[in-house]
């Protein structure tokens, strides 16, 4: 979000490599639409799909064909594997946006709120012919040979061979010499955004060479060879009509400011978070003050600054609430964190959030169950919990108000297909308090069933690459509930998946524990824990004397030594690869 990000992640790129190491960056304007991946046999498009979740998007593949600049066939002479993908962003001109929305207007139907989420939609609709009216475009920015994804040796390279075989690949990408360049070239589009056709956020940063990308590696959320700068949200002035508080599924309970509706961004903004009440402290953020609000990245109103020239003299301090805004229990503030909680379990906010977010697209992705029928459902007392929800027969849900036989026997189809869910997804769904998807897909691998996460201690747990000391002890808070364990005993009875079939290369890491750390010449720190993992290792954050090797690159740092005190064997990356084909 600032020039001194970006100067900062260059230095780490030039630790990495090494401070004589000599690389380039390619940037490229950073399109607000929605991520795409076509699939291409024998140079035929066969596949399109959304991100999702980032494993599991939608197929979207007849939709994708009626953009007219994506390539149906591959007609050039030049070479191209049998089987690739091509990744791209779909987006709305900002004609075709405001074409739609006129014609939405005129119809009677809601306006979209801007082009990213009209592009989304589009991409979503059943009839195609509808789609085709709507006037998709495409720009691509990623070839992958499938069976040797690192063929392409320079990013440079992958655009040419994008356009050498007719993809559409945006006209603005630059190629610049170090840091510098590059800031000259995102305040340049900064200034220039309303120029384009299409709407921009921001702009896109890769180091060009691919065996340096690779050096580099990633974390568990992002390459650490590319970043995203993104361009400062615009922002007006409203004023807060009242500040309302909202309970989570993990009790935590947030500020809300109601607001005097405002245009910004390209959608009507009503509300906007205050996060915290240390923030309505910081900013002394009254009911009645005239504020500026922005979008954080362009998605979430937030209030940047109160207007404090245009006050009201009888104005007052705002006081932070001491009980719960539903259930009337006490509220704590922890001395460790911002945010101010109830403590009380069985608050209906927070049976109701928990319902939602356990059915949710991310966790057991339960079609048609959304939250106006979670509310029901609760209303009605057919279920207390998410444990409840395998128990729901057809006939109670068609007696509901606005529930047909054919929504009822749907939902309970739907319900029982989400039984052959994921581990990862299932431990998501929990709704542990900081426990993301990563962290769920961690704790999948790495135990592979739920009963060993109810006999392991928080020491193991935070002995895990991945899972620090606060995810740690909430994982173990929360399998050590009674509450709990008694949903959980509700969810193996219906036969959910507890267990996770880890497919294994080799045993040959069988029961061994390693410790990454440095800078290792080829491998990426992700790609080497998955290397272990398939063959049957675990791979820990900090070295103990239960520790089997420290894995070490360049810039090892105190894991090294501590390991060396502690007599711990240490390999590098080669010997790393002999032990692996000695299976």
């Amino acid at each position: 979000y600032s020039e001194e990000e970006l100067i900062d992640f260059d230095r780490k790129i030039r630790e990495s490599l090494g401070d004589n190491a000599s690389y380039e960056y390619v940037t490229e304007l950073k399109i607000d639409g929605l991520a795409i991946s076509l699939i291409y046999k024998n140079g035929e498009f066969v596949r399109g799909v959304t991100r999702g979740d980032g494993v599991t998007g939608d197929d979207v593949s007849a939709n994708l064909k009626t953009i007219r600049s994506i390539p149906l066939k591959i007609y050039t002479t030049n070479h191209l594997p049998d089987e690739f993908e091509v990744r791209g962003e779909v987006y709305l001109s900002i004609e075709s946006f405001n074409r739609v929305n006129a014609q939405r207007i005129e119809a009677n139907e809601p306006p979209f709120a801007n082009p990213r989420n009209s592009a989304a939609g589009t991409l979503k609709m059943q009839d195609a012919r509808e789609v085709a009216r709507r006037s998709l475009s495409i720009f691509c920015y990623q070839y992958i040979d499938l069976k040797n994804p690192g063929r392409v040796q320079e990013h440079t390279k992958n655009l040419e061979q994008l356009r050498a075989n007719n993809f559409p690949v945006n006209e603005h990408s630059a190629m610049c010499a170090d840091i510098r360049q590059v800031l000259d070239y995102c305040h340049k589009w900064e200034q220039k955004r309303d120029d384009l056709a299409y709407e921009i956020d921001g702009v896109v940063i890769k180091i060009n060479r691919s065996d340096q990308q690779r050096k580099l590696g990633a974390t568990a959320k992002s390459p650490r060879w590319a970043i995203a700068y993104k361009f400062k949200p615009r922002s007006v002035a409203t004023r807060i009509e009242k500040i309302i508080w909202q309970v989570g599924r993990t009790g935590a309970v947030t500020p809300v400011a109601e607001l005097q509706p405002v245009l910004l961004a390209g959608s009507t903004v009503s509300r906007a978070t205050l996060h915290n009440p240390e923030e309505i402290e910081r900013k002394d953020i009254r009911e009645g003050d005239w504020v500026l609000i922005v979008k954080g990245g362009d998605i979430i109103p937030k209030v940047v600054e109160v207007i404090t020239d245009k006050r009201d003299a009888n104005s007052r301090n705002y006081e932070i609430p001491d009980l719960c805004p539903v259930c009337n229990s006490g509220l704590r503030r922890s001395p460790d964190e911002a945010v101010l909680r109830c403590e009380n379990y069985d608050c209906p906010a927070q049976v109701l959030r928990r319902i939602e977010h356990f059915v949710s697209r991310n966790a057991m992705d339960i079609d048609g169950f959304g939250v106006a029928i979670v509310e029901l459902l609760v209303k009605n007392k057919l279920i207390r919990d998410y444990g409840d929800i395998y128990s729901l027969k057809q006939e109670d849900i068609v007696r509901l108000e606005g529930m047909g036989e054919l929504s009822a026997r749907n939902l309970i189809t739907a319900i029982g297909k989400s039984k052959q869910q994921s581990l990862n997804r299932l431990i998501f769904a929990l709704g542990i308090p900081h426990i993301g998807t990563t962290a769920a897909q961690t704790l999948a691998d790495v135990y592979g069933d739920i009963d060993r996460l109810f006999d392991t201690d928080q020491e193991s747990l935070e002995e895990i690459e991945g899972i620090g000391p606060k995810m740690a002890r909430s994982a173990y808070q929360f399998f050590n509930h009674d509450n709990n364990r008694q949903i959980l005993a509700k969810l193996r009875a219906a036969g959910l998946n507890f267990r996770q079939e880890r497919i294994l290369t080799s045993q040959i890491f069988d029961g061994k524990t390693f410790v990454l750390t440095g800078t290792l010449p080829t491998l990426g720190r992700d790609e080497a824990k998955s290397l272990s993992i398939a063959n049957g290792g675990k791979v820990v954050s900090s070295v103990s004397s239960k520790t089997g090797y420290i894995l070490a690159g360049e810039k090892a740092g105190s894991k090294l030594t501590r390991g060396q005190k502690l007599n711990i064997p240490v390999i590098n990356e080669a010997e790393f690869f002999n032990m692996l084909k000695e299976q």
